[in-house]
Parts: C-alpha cells; sequence; structure tokens
C-alpha cells in the first residue's frame, strides 16, 4: 500500500522490525482518512517477513476490530469481509466510508466488551504461524469502559509476540488505562500534492467504472446483445465487491443525468467534455429507460450486498436493462 510523507514515522517502525524491539502497544494520531492504515499494514508487511497475506488482510494472525452497530454480540467478524473490501479499494478510507460499506451509515458505531472478549478469545490461541499475534483496533475511542476495562490486562501485560495497533482520530478520547499503555505516534495530514493523488487514484478507478457502464449503453442502443452481456461480465469479474457497489451507484448518477435531461435539460449537470455522449444516449434511450433502469440498478445494488453470485446478477441485470 502506498504511504505519502511521514518519513519520520515510517523509519522508526522500520527501525523497530530491524532492532527487536517492537512496543506491544502503539496509538497512532491520524486525521479521518489520513493514511494511518496504509502505514501500519506496510509495517506489519515487514515485521510477518514479507508475506503477501498481511498486504491482502488475510494474513491468519492479524485481528482486525473496529466499531459496529446494532448488536451486544462480537460482530465486527461478520463484516470483515466487507472492511476487507473497503480497506483493498482505497486503504485512505474515511470513517463514514466504513460504516456505508458495513451497512450501519446514521447509526452510532460502538466496540462493545463482547468485543473485547472475541479479542481475548483469538488471543488466547497460538499464533497459526509462530510468530506474532496482533490485533489491529481501528477507532479505539469507539470502545467503551466495559471493553477498555476486559482488555486493559492484556494490554498491560501482554503474552510474548502480541502487539496492539490502534488508529485513532480523537486520542483524548481513548480511554486513559489503554492511552497509558501504548506509545503515542502522530501520523502527520496529508500534503495539498499527496491528497490530489490519492482522489486523483479514486476519480480515475471511478473513470474504468463509468466507462464500463458506458460501454453498455452503447451497446444496448446499437442492439448488440453480445457486447451487452460482456461489458457485465467485465463487472462481475471486478475482484473487489466494493467496485461492483460503486459501479451501480455511478450508473444510476448516470441515468438520473439522461432522465433530466430527456425532461429537465438545465437540470442534468452533464461532466465537461461528454456533452455529446449523454445527449446522444438521452435521445437513443426510451423515455423511460433512465426510471427503469435505475429500479434495476437499485436491486443489484442491494443484492451485491447480500453476496449474491456476481456473474448471475450481472448477466440479469444486463438483460433487464437491455430489454427496457
Amino acid at each position: 500500500m502506498t504511504v505519502y510523507g511521514n518519513t519520520e514515522v515510517v523509519a522508526a517502525l522500520h527501525q523497530m522490525v530491524q532492532s527487536g524491539h517492537v512496543p506491544h502497544a502503539l496509538l497512532l494520531h491520524e486525521d479521518d482518512g489520513g493514511g494511518a492504515f496504509p502505514l501500519v499494514m506496510n509495517f506489519l508487511e515487514e515485521l510477518y517477513g514479507g508475506s503477501p497475506r498481511v498486504q491482502k488482510l488475510i494474513h491468519p494472525d492479524i485481528h482486525f476490530v473496529f466499531p459496529v452497530a446494532g448488536s451486544d454480540k462480537p460482530v465486527s467478524l461478520q463484516f470483515i469481509a466487507k472492511f476487507r473490501e473497503l480497506a483493498l479499494e482505497n486503504p485512505y478510507f474515511f470513517e463514514n466510508e466504513l460504516y456505508t460499506a458495513i451497512g450501519i451509515e446514521g447509526k452510532q458505531g460502538m466496540i462493545s466488551v463482547n468485543e473485547a472478549r472475541s479479542i481475548l478469545d483469538r488471543l488466547s490461541l497460538s499464533a497459526v504461524e509462530g510468530g506474532y499475534r496482533t490485533v489491529l483496533v481501528y477507532l479505539p475511542e469507539k470502545m467503551n469502559a466495559q471493553a477498555a476495562n476486559a482488555l486493559l490486562k492484556m494490554v498491560e501485560e501482554p503474552p510474548a509476540k502480541t502487539l496492539f495497533l490502534l488508529i485513532t482520530h480523537a486520542p483524548e478520547k481513548v480511554l486513559i488505562t489503554i492511552s497509558s499503555r501504548c506509545l503515542h505516534m502522530r501520523v502527520q495530514p496529508l500534503s495539498p500534492e499527496a491528497e490530489r493523488e490519492v482522489h486523483a487514484r479514486e476519480n480515475a478507478s471511478n473513470q474504468v467504472l463509468t466507462d464500463l457502464f458506458h460501454d453498455l449503453l452503447e451497446a444496448i442502443v446499437a442492439r448488440d446483445r453480445l457486447k451487452a452481456l460482456e461489458t457485465g461480465e467485465a463487472v462481475a469479474d471486478l475482484k473487489v465487491r466494493e467496485q461492483q457497489k460503486t459501479f451501480c451507484r455511478l450508473a444510476s448518477e448516470d441515468l438520473r443525468r439522461l432522465f433530466f435531461l430527456q425532461k429537465m435539460p438545465a437540470l442534468a449537470h452533464v461532466p465537461e467534455g461528454e456533452e455529446d455522449f449523454y445527449k446522444r444516449m438521452a435521445g437513443a434511450l426510451k423515455p423511460t429507460f433512465p426510471r427503469k433502469g435505475m429500479v434495476a440498478l437499485d436491486r443489484a445494488l442491494l443484492l451485491v450486498e447480500r453476496n449474491v453470485n456476481q456473474k448471475i446478477l450481472f448477466t440479469d441485470l444486463v438483460n433487464q436493462l437491455y430489454s427496457l
């Protein structure tokens, strides 16, 4: 994962690994979306001897904990696949993007005492590969007092080669019983240049997805079913499910533009330089296409979130749009 700036923090973490003196608990303070996550993952990759499973977020000895909502049970494990997809797609994710990805937007995220006990249960097992056992806690300030107290003894006196990594946006809100046992490190905010590059990468990724939908619209207008199905297969083959969800959202935005172009052109807000494409599609597609297409895309988005077979899902979506 790419890390921008923070050369001093990167050097300090590297020195820890090289010297073999790794503190048992590190608390990294970042601004929301500021890059602590890729920094930590690169540190762990070095700590675990370059294992490719670290960067894929599937190493068996690295455990992720993050705020969830709606249950007193330890449910972060249930959302680990969605967390993994989000972090692989955009390691500079914001807190609200996590909540959207796991389906708790608008709710209060929390790390409960049962989450803490689940951590302890996992740490009671030996490391699968005989090295470090790591717990990465995203937003420990969301941990209630009961959860912090349940973890306290483990953080105070951890077994050998047990590492706690905490990424916080508000260190003053992390309970002092936990914070005082950690080595604090400040992850500096992204420079304007780095922010532009991060956003440029995200925009480039989104443009690829938008181009896929434009190819699909072109195939529908040309009545080329084979080309339309090939485009749907390309969406199904996207490696990260979060990209498929983004495809559905971007496609819905495109259909809204077409709807307004057909009904109220002044409200369409077509991207600069793409006026000809949108006007051509608005003229070639039926007036009912945008509205019905958005319904089909909303359903597809829901099914992606429910982990329906992607090839079946997007083949069905293409056939629905083709027949509108």
